[in-house]
């Protein structure tokens, strides 16, 4: 089940496995859960290739958004680099008991999160949304991050598979010559997760909510709420703390689908045109 060469790893890091499931996996990176006698942990690993380079980058965002101490990330026990094969990463299993996370709590954690800043949008390191590849190259304005980081590559690609007809095309054409003045902040660049949404939260032990599956950047805080609302959303208690914490900009309700145009873009060239609907619909509005 195991490469011979990881399992020889493993066992360096946490001792001889005394169990090994296989929890399924994403876009080519396989999940298993390994036990030993020093406990259970989650474990994704890939042989080669794009799946080796996400797994690397998500160790890197875990490393990221751990550092701040803000909120609850599963610890890293042992990882091996993308140039490495196969690619690995070994976190903690955080089993909370089938308690539902407390999200209250977790609205509160990530206003602390988005405190954390840098001087300019982007990240030190490329990374992936789901498994597509994210550019994080730094740039000092949002709005111009936003259209040739985010919305712009993933055009291209809707445009190499054919879901980009003359008419979407035509929509962003215009919408990208109007954002400067939609999208201009005067907020910092806060850290984010990136890939907020309630699958990517799981329950520690007290239902502390901790986050899994970062593609992080310091990018504009609301496009993260942002992204919390697009599928079904966090719940009220959610959203109150997080606004006690440190309340979002006047006109957040008027940029929210817009901010949310660049997961939609990135679900059409996943998993196809069943998202072109929702696409077309935003651009109608802006």
């Amino acid at each position: 089940m195991l490469p011979p060469e990881l399992e020889t790893t493993l066992v360096a890091a946490v001792g001889p496995l005394t169990r090994v499931e296989p929890l399924g996996g994403s876009f080519g990176a396989a999940l298993l859960r390994v036990t030993t006698r020093q406990g259970r942990f989650a474990l994704k690993w890939a042989a080669a290739g794009r799946p080796a380079l996400m797994v690397a980058a998500e160790a890197h965002g875990l490393r990221c958004l751990a550092a701040t101490q803000a909120l609850r990330v599963p610890a890293l026990v042992a990882a091996a680099e993308a140039s490495a094969e196969p690619a690995f990463i070994l976190v903690e299993w955080l089993d909370g008991a089938g308690t539902r996370p407390d999200l209250a709590r977790l609205g509160e954690q990530l206003a602390a999160l988005h405190r954390h800043a840098a001087p300019a949008f982007g990240l030190e390191v490329d990374n992936f949304i789901g498994g597509t590849p994210q550019s994080n190259q730094w740039l000092e304005a949002w709005p111009a991050f936003f259209r040739e980081r985010r919305l712009r590559p993933q055009v291209a690609l809707a445009a190499e598979s054919g879901r980009m007809p003359a008419l979407r095309r035509h929509g962003f054409e215009r919408l990208f010559a109007r954002l400067d003045a939609l999208l201009a902040t005067d907020e910092p660049p806060a850290l984010i997760h990136g890939d907020l949404w309630a699958g990517n939260v799981v329950a520690a032990p007290g239902a502390t909510p901790a986050l899994i599956d970062p593609a992080v950047s310091y990018s504009q805080r609301e496009a993260e709420v942002a992204y919390t609302e697009l599928f079904g959303g966090f719940g009220p208690a959610f959203y109150a703390a997080y606004q006690a914490a440190w309340p979002l900009e006047p006109g957040y309700a008027e940029r929210r689908d817009l901010y949310n145009l660049y997961h939609l873009l990135n679900h059409l060239n996943l998993f196809g045109e069943s998202y072109g609907m929702q696409v077309d619909q935003i651009l109608r509005r802006y």
